[in-house]
């Protein structure tokens, strides 16, 4: 894809689904008793590989359009032993996920995954899983896909997560419903709490006391009609974008505004700009807002500590933003930027170094040094869609083209990318 500069982006916007959130409305309605209703369902690549795996689990799921669908769940025990594999493409929080689901169900299952879904850590979720009780097996002593899971009766857990990790909390949230006692998870600090949220909704009572959650396990989740919004990972790009571009006034419509989510805004903030939540609204549990921005002048600063995971799939695009920034940006203790979809520490500075930009790896984190003239050229996404969407962000202010190669891995969490992007560009 070619990105020419601009002089802003103007109008309204609204982002596609929220790619985390419809992964849970897939899983969690498929858990419940009777038929669901899903709007708002991010039709990506990614979503796509968790609706596939659970078809092959026996679950109905009617597509009444690409964002509508309905979902005959069968109960914590409704699904059957697929015939082959279960093919969780590039998605890891399919592969985490099912590995909780399944662990305690009665038959054996494989999962498998792509090139790179193989290649990336399992350990930390098949460890926990093991201690209460499943049977799983698999490469690199039992950390890399694929993974076999003989279904077991599982025993309740009392589990401090070595890192903040929605998709090990969840996987052990989903493996707890089915074990025979109580389920206690500690965390180190605030992870995105969709799957508590998503499963507090359908019914199920949970207990939160500061970082821990008791689950009792047994408990029959009801359907219920879910309407995903917007993605704010997805928002994150064109707020930046709006914020970098000089003649920028952008609205962005029904946005989830999650506070574990939204870290990005309270950094990007920090740093100067002008941003401001409009309509605030709770719509199925989760929080929801449309985001105005108008262009800004920001400053560095130092990113760090406990609102890391809150903004850990915002770090592209933050980096964008700090290029344009008066000063070096620091983001450390976001080493889990490693084993992402690919190492996009490595990927960033290399990358951004292509265009023009100025860009120092860290073992943690990276360093921006703002003020940069971005130059333009080529580039290549690493077959990363946030790293492509990056990348083509940051070209808006460059002083020539920018080919970003290997730019239709966007697909993955947002097919219509550049068509939107397109749509409120003024050049």
């Amino acid at each position: 894809m070619d990105i020419l500069p601009v002089k802003g982006l103007q109008g309204e916007l609204w982002v596609p689904g929220d790619k985390s959130i419809s992964h849970r409305a897939l899983i969690i309605s498929s858990l419940a008793s009777g038929t669901s209703k899903i709007t708002g369902f991010l039709s990506g690549e990614d979503c796509l590989s968790t609706m596939g795996c659970l078809r092959q689990l026996g679950v109905k799921i009617l597509e009444r359009s690409s964002a509508n669908l309905e979902v005959q769940g069968g109960g914590l025990h409704g699904f059957k032993e697929p015939l082959s594999p279960l093919n969780a493409g590039n998605s890891g929080t399919t592969a985490r996920l099912l590995l909780g689901l399944l662990a305690g169900q009665d038959f054996f299952s494989v999962i498998t995954g792509d090139e790179s879904l193989s290649n990336r850590p399992m350990k930390r979720v098949v460890k926990p899983l093991q201690e209460m009780g499943a049977a799983i097996i698999g490469r690199q002593n039992n950390n890399l896909l694929p993974l076999a899971i003989r279904g077991n009766k599982l025993k309740g857990i009392d589990y401090k997560l070595p890192v903040a990790s929605a998709q090990l909390k969840s996987a052990l949230l989903l493996a707890g419903l089915l074990a025979d006692s109580p389920t206690i998870i500690e965390e180190p600090g605030n992870s995105r709490d969709h799957t508590e949220r998503m499963l507090t909704y359908f019914g199920v009572q949970l207990k939160k006391d500061k970082h821990k959650i008791f689950l009792v396990p047994g408990q029959e989740l009801q359907a219920r009609d879910i309407a995903i919004p917007g993605d704010f990972s997805s928002a994150a790009f064109f707020i930046v974008g709006a914020l970098i571009t000089p003649e920028s006034e952008l609205t962005i419509k029904n946005v989830g505004v999650n506070p574990t989510r939204t870290g990005l805004l309270y950094v990007l903030q920090r740093m100067g700009a002008n941003i401001t939540l409009l309509n605030q609204r709770l719509v199925c549990g989760e929080p929801v807002a449309d985001i105005y921005v108008i262009s800004s002048k920001l400053r560095g600063t130092i990113i760090e500590g406990s609102i890391i995971p809150t903004l850990i799939d915002e770090i592209p695009a933050l980096v964008s933003a700090a290029l344009f920034a008066e000063g070096d940006t620091v983001i450390r203790d976001a080493q889990e930027l490693r084993v992402k979809e690919t190492d996009r520490i490595a990927a960033l500075v290399s990358e951004f170094s292509k265009i023009g930009g100025s860009v120092s790896e860290l073992p943690d984190g990276l360093v921006v040094h703002g003020n940069k003239k971005i130059i333009g050229g080529q580039c290549h996404s690493f077959h990363d869609h946030r790293i492509a969407m990056a990348l083509a962000i940051a070209a808006l202010r460059a002083q020539r083209k920018t080919t970003v190669i290997d730019s239709d891995c966007v697909s993955i969490s947002y097919p219509n990318f550049f068509k939107d992007l397109a749509g409120v560009t003024i050049v």
